[in-house]
C-alpha cells in the first residue's frame, strides 16, 4: 500500500512599518504588535520596520524588539534609509516583503491583540481584498483635541466602512493592482480608492489610532489631509469612482450638532481655519506631535 504524504502549507503575513523619527511611539507599537494573537494555522509574520530619514535612535528601538519576535517564531527586520520619505519607505518594504497579506502600520498606531489574525481571515482569498480596523481615537492631552475628536468619531467616514487611517491591509492580487507607490501625500486614501466598496472589509478588532495636539496642530494636519484628497483627484481621477463616502447632508451634520454642540463648534472651526492661510507650511512633514 503506498504511504500517504503529508504537505503543510506556511503562508505570509507582511507588516510593514515605515517610521521617521518615532522614538517616542515605535516601543509602544511594536509591543502591541507582538501582543498580537496566534495567527490562523499555517500562517507566519514578517515584520518590516523601515526607519526613513531618523536622526534620533527609532533603528535602534526597533532592533531591540528581535528577541521578542523570534520568541514568537516571527521574522523582525528593520531597513535604515538616510532620506526621509514615507513612499521611499513603503517601496522598500514592500521590496523586502513576501506576505500573501500585506498590512501597512503607522509607528504611533496600537494594534488590539485580535486585529492581526482578524485581517488575515477576513483577506485569505484568492480575489482581490482591502482590509481595515475598527478605529479607536486615544484619548487627546489637550481640551481642543479631545473635543475636536468626539465629534469626529461621529463622522460617517470614521464610524462605517473601512477608513484605514493609521493602518490597513491587503491581499497578494490586490496589492497587484499598482506598482510602486508614487510620491503621494496620502497613501492610504490611494489604497483605498484601488478598491471598489464590495471589496472592501472592516473587522471588529480595534486599534487606537492618536489625534494631533492643539488647534495649530489640527489645522495643518486637516489641511494636509484635504490637499491629499485632492492630489489623488487630480493625478488618479479614474479611482474616485471607488469612494463610497456619502456626504452627511444638513440634517446629519444638523443631529450631530444638537448632540455635540461644543465639538461642533470645534471642527467647524477648525475646517474653516483650513480654508484661510493660518498655520501654512512648505515643508513635507507635517506632525502635530
Amino acid at each position: 500500500m503506498a504511504s500517504v504524504v503529508s504537505v503543510s502549507m506556511t503562508w505570509t503575513v507582511s507588516i510593514i512599518l515605515p517610521a521617521h523619527n518615532e522614538a517616542d511611539y515605535i516601543d509602544a507599537c511594536a509591543r502591541a504588535l507582538l501582543q498580537s494573537d496566534p495567527l490562523p494555522d499555517g500562517w507566519r509574520a514578517q515584520v518590516i520596520i523601515v526607519a526613513n530619514g531618523c536622526s534620533d535612535d527609532t533603528g535602534a528601538r526597533a532592533s531591540a524588539h528581535t528577541s521578542a519576535a523570534e520568541a514568537r517564531g516571527w521574522e523582525w527586520r528593520v531597513i535604515e534609509l538616510d532620506q526621509g520619505s514615507k513612499p521611499g519607505a513603503l517601496n522598500a518594504g514592500d521590496t523586502a516583503a513576501v506576505g500573501d497579506v500585506r498590512v501597512y502600520l503607522d509607528a504611533d498606531v496600537l494594534m488590539s491583540p485580535a486585529l492581526l489574525p482578524q485581517l488575515i481571515a477576513g483577506l485569505d482569498r484568492p480575489e482581490p481584498a482591502y482590509g481595515g480596523g475598527s478605529p479607536v481615537v486615544s484619548r487627546g492631552h489637550s481640551w481642543i483635541t479631545r473635543t475636536y475628536g468626539r465629534f469626529w468619531v461621529t463622522l460617517p467616514f470614521v464610524a462605517q466602512g473601512s477608513p484605514g487611517f493609521g493602518v490597513f491591509a491587503m491581499n497578494q492580487a490586490g496589492r497587484a493592482r499598482w506598482g510602486d507607490w508614487s510620491q503621494i501625500i496620502s497613501d492610504d486614501t490611494f489604497a483605498r480608492l484601488n478598491f471598489a466598496p464590495a471589496e472592501r472589509i472592516r473587522v471588529e478588532a480595534a486599534y487606537h489610532w492618536p489625534l494631533v495636539e492643539g488647534f495649530r496642530n489640527l489645522v495643518r494636519v486637516r489641511r494636509r489631509q484635504n490637499e491629499g484628497v485632492a492630489q489623488i483627484a487630480k493625478l488618479y481621477p479614474e479611482l474616485l469612482c471607488n469612494d463610497d463616502n456619502a456626504p452627511m447632508g444638513v440634517s446629519g451634520l444638523f443631529q450631530r450638532m444638537l448632540r455635540h454642540p461644543v465639538g461642533f463648534l470645534v471642527y467647524a472651526t477648525v475646517a474653516l481655519a483650513v480654508k484661510t492661510p493660518l498655520f501654512r507650511t512648505t515643508s513635507d512633514w507635517v506632525r502635530g506631535r
